[in-house]
């Protein structure tokens, strides 16, 4: 039974100020954590806002002076009006300006808390200590922001930007980009030689879907059994694998489907308008993502595609 903040006596709302800071508390430890290898300027921020906060002792020693030593367990979720929280520590990629938000989201909704408590308390101890509070949570607010702006100006966060960058290319881009490379090109004979050995659209195109799911089952399960990603920095291996699978059979799939139009000259035209895009499109994220000189990534995915197509084209037709 969830209740209402207004049906909430003294003794309860100390007992939800109590269990809000051991909450917060616990997510500011998660956060740091999550950030302390990768992201240290935020991990840092993280780390100063958790030091400033005396609350809870606080809090249990006016509990403890009004009420005695038994703190009844009232939490966030069992009282109507706050925001809900999603565990987004839980994420298995977690950006710091995700983390700096939610925490500015936090210290605003425990300030709220605070100045909304305080007019329902009449204790004179009690008052002062939520009034107090509200004050701090307002500073704290004042001294992410200050932090944020600060080190934003001197360039710390441009470090941690580039650092996530790296860590995206790494966990997805990669293996994105290979399970794409592989299945845009690999697949490209097998269609082709089906097509113009049958000249038979729905042939192809049963091949094409053939060859683009085992291609995915079988370049996901590489990718996954290739590296856990305890060394090398690379994520979950099963993320990994999930993204070059998906990707390789995407890849595929792109010149496969226009062979859903029964008339094979209008398919071949359209599927081979389909894999100059797709050429560009690998061309350009090795170009964007992986530093690679963007007439070289085209020389080098271009090529490769062009013979792999000629490829299917000459058995095909033989």
């Amino acid at each position: 039974m969830v209740k209402s903040f207004q049906e909430l006596d003294e003794k309860g709302i100390l007992a939800l100020a109590i269990s809000l800071e051991e909450e917060d508390g616990r997510i500011y430890g998660e956060f740091g954590e999550r950030m302390k290898d990768q992201y240290p300027e935020t991990a840092e921020l993280l780390r100063k806002m958790h030091e400033e906060s005396v609350h809870r002792r606080q809090l249990i020693d006016v509990f403890q002076k009004r009420f005695g030593d038994y703190i009844p367990l009232i939490r966030r979720g069992d009282v109507k009006g706050f925001v809900d929280r999603k565990p987004i520590w839980l994420n298995p990629v977690l950006s710091p300006q995700r983390v700096r938000s939610e925490v500015q989201t936090m210290e605003a909704e425990t300030r709220r808390f605070y100045q909304q408590a305080l007019e329902k308390v009449s204790s004179a101890d009690t008052r002062k200590l939520l009034g107090d509070l509200a004050e701090a949570e307002r500073g704290h607010e004042d001294m992410a922001d200050a932090i944020i702006k600060e080190t934003s100006e001197s360039g710390g966060f441009a470090k941690e930007e580039e650092a996530r960058r790296k860590l995206f290319v790494l966990q997805v881009v990669q293996p994105g980009l290979a399970g794409l490379m592989d299945g845009s090109v690999s697949t490209l004979a097998p269609v082709f030689a089906a097509a113009f050995a049958t000249h038979n659209s729905w042939t192809a195109f049963l091949v094409g879907i053939a060859a683009s799911v085992g291609a995915g089952i079988s370049m996901g399960f590489a990718e996954a059994l290739s590296d856990d990603g305890a060394l090398s920095g690379r994520g979950h291996p099963w993320v990994r694998g999930s993204v070059c699978g998906l990707m390789t059979t995407l890849g595929g799939l792109g010149h496969t489907v226009p062979y859903l139009i029964p008339n094979f000259g209008i398919a071949t035209a359209v599927a081979v308008v389909v894999v100059a895009l797709e050429l560009a499109v690998i061309s350009w994220i090795r170009h964007h993502y992986m530093d690679t000189p963007l007439l070289s990534a085209i020389f080098q995915v271009v090529l490769g595609g062009v013979l792999v197509f000629l490829a299917g084209i000459l058995i095909g037709s033989a």
